[in-house]
């Protein structure tokens, strides 16, 4: 069924889209690590109605989440929270509840949620003078309400950027983000091997594993540079297969980890030397073929090659990143970021509807 999805969603992939301009900018908000957790997301919080937002993450427990795992982590998180989910993060999705006015269950349900739904694309690539470039296409079946719950977050310690990440308004998490002159990182759901609800709330329960967002939002707080945060984004135990992208400040300095729960099926490195000056990373082990329904590696590699290293930027991987199916029509945002130039992290909101279905409103 999810194949079928896909190819009717990319089969739209040749139709005109709306133009660049009815792409827009995310709100932009600073999160002081310096307040206690159970104080930092209310300033954001309050920037939003919290009548939309209860409604939205209800919306999304109710058409997504069946009843009885509901039924099952409500209890479960209200009196073990602290248990299996580490601080900042119990202390944060306590706070939500309490803002939000939603039980603790369901913030740490929409936590996990986000885990297991995420289609994304993401590239590094170095240029002929030894940069290094990172983007990300994040992909969801929700993007008509994840395009307007997005942020940018700028995480601030005693007055500086610490780190920057791109999430959504109710998840705590990221998984995109950049550690301002030391590294950048991403992170995708590996397709089939993400696991099943069970699977999961097992592995977070049971096995002590952290949430990949969760992961990420550590390695970019506390990694020192691009090695350690290469070893702990390779080892730490997490509760989903997923393939984790990081790219570093120096020449070769780019690793694209396939996943297991407990540490790395394989690790892909950039070669410049040997012409692999870029890798492209989907939701599909690299060594195997994609599904014809969904190969976005292949656009993607094709767009690079012709790009050319020696043309490679933030705006032409921009570029990239806008090649169809690469964009596609679940694309929620475009994130383009270089850790050695921390001041360019940009993320872009995506309008990929086709013109053969969008009307402005009121319009006959």
């Amino acid at each position: 069924m999810a194949g079928i999805v896909w190819l009717l969603l990319l089969g739209f992939s040749s139709l005109p889209t709306l133009s660049g301009e009815e792409d827009f900018v995310p709100p932009q908000y600073n999160i002081s690590l310096d307040l206690p957790p159970d104080q930092r997301w209310e300033p954001v919080l309050k920037q939003y109605n919290s009548i939309y937002l209860r409604d939205t993450l209800e919306y999304l427990l109710k058409k997504f989440i069946p009843n009885w795992i509901r039924l099952f982590a409500s209890p479960l998180a209200k009196f073990h929270l602290t248990f299996f989910v580490t601080e900042p993060y119990a202390s944060e999705l306590w706070s939500i509840s309490r803002i939000l006015d939603i039980s603790v269950g369901d913030v740490f349900l929409i936590n996990l949620f986000y885990e297991l739904t995420v289609y994304c694309t993401s590239i590094i690539a170095q240029d002929d003078q030894g940069n290094i470039y990172h983007g990300r296409n994040f992909d969801h079946y929700l993007y008509t309400i994840l395009r307007h719950l997005t942020v940018d977050l700028h995480f601030i310690r005693n007055g500086e950027i610490a780190y920057t990440g791109t999430t959504y308004i109710g998840y705590v998490g990221l998984w995109t983000g950049q550690s301002p002159h030391k590294f950048t990182v991403s992170g995708n759901t590996r397709g089939e091997h993400s696991g099943k609800w069970w699977e999961n709330l097992y592995s977070a329960y049971l096995k002590s594993g952290t949430a990949v967002g969760w992961l990420i939002r550590d390695t970019l707080n506390d990694a020192k540079d691009f090695q350690s945060a290469a070893i702990k984004l390779t080892y730490t135990p997490i509760i989903a297969e997923a393939y984790l992208i990081i790219a570093g400040t120096k020449p070769n300095e780019g690793l694209a980890i396939t996943r297991n729960r407990d540490g790395p099926a394989l690790v892909w490195s950039l070669n410049p030397l040997l012409g692999e000056w870029f890798r492209v990373e989907t939701n599909y082990d690299h060594w195997t073929a994609p599904p014809l329904h969904d190969d976005r590696s292949t656009p993607a590699s094709i767009a690079l090659n012709k790009t050319g290293q020696a043309n490679v930027n933030l705006d032409s991987l921009f570029k990239v990143l806008s090649v169809r199916p690469v964009l596609n029509f679940i694309t929620v945002h475009t994130t383009v970021m270089s850790a050695a130039f921390p001041e360019k992290y940009a993320t872009t909101i995506r309008n990929t509807i086709p013109k053969l279905w969008w009307r402005k409103p009121g319009a006959k």
